[in-house]
């Protein structure tokens, strides 16, 4: 095989980020992807019924819409909204709607609290304040210097304070603090809970704040066609090879080097300048590279990682659309149903206690109501997910009766729900593993969204970079910062270290004299 500039492990979308900006940079580069196809966790199929589309992971993509990384590819994507953003239905039938239309947004809240309907417009004017600064720092390596002295000087050192204050809080504190009623904090709450924190974890408002407030200003799109178009945009846009079914088994080291990588096969495939991963830190670190060539402190701090939690998701092909009892959730792409506040505690408690929830909390897509791509005319393609406690496997009646909970939930709001179910298809933790290794017993996010596992504490406490102990050996997964979700900061960050690190000849001198302080 020819050598190429660098080689990219995986074919997900913060590894084709990455190659893209390398390819943009004028390198030559190819990926390497473990599957029969690319996109990781953001693939579509046809898996319930003929005619119905089915997001088979991820399926709505605020984080990507609002990302300066995805906007500077320029990518061919067709985007689409649903009527509402989000529909949080409480368990006595009450719902909370967040629209892009405020006002709708505010009525809503309204009805749960006087006074909630003008709470939010202040909140979201304060997101508003800080968005666009915030935005910036969350999508750039870490530390995030320029940004973080541009929301200081913005605010003033009394704001910014106060901003930093409500970035620590719980999502039920931050929910107490802005609103009076409970429609508005659960809100934030079901947003909060898209990661694996409690509403009690501090660092979780942040979560909560983040995704209602983009909700908000601009939605929660789909991309026409299934999330595979953003995949199939970022493939078309990369000039370079894709090679398949190569699942790499070891990074080849030289003298503390990354030289390529070898693949199951036992090829031994070359890179000049850099190899990127994106692949779970515990993959790349104690299975691809091994201890040989890491700190032992390094290999210490790997035994403290920690995963998020598994994840049980279920596609529906729907003859109807769903009968919901609260016509508030038919115009919502996303319904969160379940659990009132105190519910979401005790479902977070029983997962803390490795035990399955007896009730679950579900974040539910109706696909069609957003893409009208998604299946026939009058009929819905749908799907939800909960999670369950990371564990090494699960049997099948296991997950047979949790699928049974979850039906019920959906039953209980949307009555006649099960009658018009023509087919189903449940993805268990395992089976999400196998359709993708990095999603490691169905963990979604690459690792805890916890805050002792986040900045320079992800994957592990250190620089908080792409750059790892190797010279030009870069991590660009979902487990480095800024973590999951669809926004493609992982990878950028890893193409933008690469670059760094090619075009300074002190560079290397100065990471690597940082890595021996930290993991002396």
């Amino acid at each position: 095989m020819d050598d190429v500039d660098a080689i990219v492990v995986g074919a997900g979308h913060n590894g084709l980020v990455a190659a893209n900006l390398l390819a943009d940079a004028g390198w030559t580069v190819r990926v390497l992807e473990a599957t029969p196809q690319p996109g990781g966790a953001v693939r579509s199929g046809h898996v319930t019924a003929p005619g119905y589309l089915s997001d088979l992971f991820s399926a709505f993509y605020p984080l990507g819409y609002a990302s300066p990384v995805l906007k500077r590819l320029d990518l061919d994507i067709r985007w689409t909204h649903a009527p509402d953003v989000l529909t949080h239905l409480l368990p006595d039938g009450r719902a909370a709607t967040v629209s892009r239309d405020l006002d709708r947004t505010a009525a809503s809240m309204e009805q749960f609290a006087p006074g909630d309907g003008d709470r939010w417009r202040n909140a979201y004017t304060d997101w508003q304040s800080v968005s666009g600064e915030m935005l910036k720092t969350l999508f750039t390596p870490f530390p995030p210097v320029r940004n973080s002295v541009g929301l200081i000087r913005q605010l003033k050192l009394g704001g910014a304070l106060r901003l930093a204050r409500r970035l620590v809080l719980s999502v039920r504190e931050l929910g107490s603090e802005l609103f009076a009623g409970e429609g508005a904090a659960l809100a934030l709450a079901g947003c909060a809970l898209h990661t694996d924190l409690s509403p009690e974890e501090a660092g979780g408002g942040v979560y909560g704040w983040l995704l209602a407030m983009l909700g908000q200003e601009m939605g929660w799109p789909a991309p026409v066609g299934g999330a595979q178009e953003l995949t199939s945009a970022l493939v078309r846009r990369f000039p370079g090879e894709i090679v398949y079914d190569a699942p790499v088994t070891r990074v080849l080291v030289a003298r503390g080097r990354a030289m390529g990588v070898r693949t199951a096969d036992g090829r031994d495939w070359r890179a000049r300048r850099a190899v990127i991963a994106d692949v779970p830190a515990p993959a790349l670190y104690l299975d691809l590279v091994g201890e040989r060539w890491l700190p032992p402190r390094l290999t210490e701090d790997m035994a403290h990682f920690r995963w998020d939690g598994a994840t049980v998701k279920v596609d529906w092909a729907v003859r109807s659309k769903v009968p919901w009892t609260n016509p508030a959730a038919a115009g919502a792409g996303t319904v969160h149903l379940g659990a009132d506040l105190n519910g979401l505690t005790r479902y977070a408690a029983h997962l803390a206690s490795d035990e399955i929830p007896p009730k679950p909390f579900l974040l539910l897509g109706q696909m069609t109501t957003t893409d009208a791509t998604r299946s026939p005319d009058g009929t819905e393609s749908m799907w939800a997910y909960t999670h369950l406690p990371h564990r090494a496997s699960w049997s099948a009646d296991e997950i047979a009766e949790h699928v049974e909970r979850m039906e019920a939930v959906v039953e209980e709001h949307a009555p006649g729900f099960r009658g018009e179910v023509v087919g189903r298809n449940v993805f268990a933790p395992g089976d999400m593993e196998r359709e993708n290794p990095s999603l490691v017993g169905g963990a979604l996010g690459g690792g805890t969204a916890a805050a002792f596992q986040q900045l320079f504490l992800r994957p592990v406490p250190g620089l908080g970079r792409a750059d790892t102990p190797v010279d030009r050996l870069f991590l660009g997964s979902s487990s480095a910062h800024p973590g999951g979700g669809v926004h493609g900061a992982p990878g950028a960050n890893a193409a933008r270290a690469a670059l760094a690190r090619d075009g300074n000849p002190l560079y290397p001198a100065v990471i690597g004299a940082a890595h021996r302080v930290i993991y002396r």
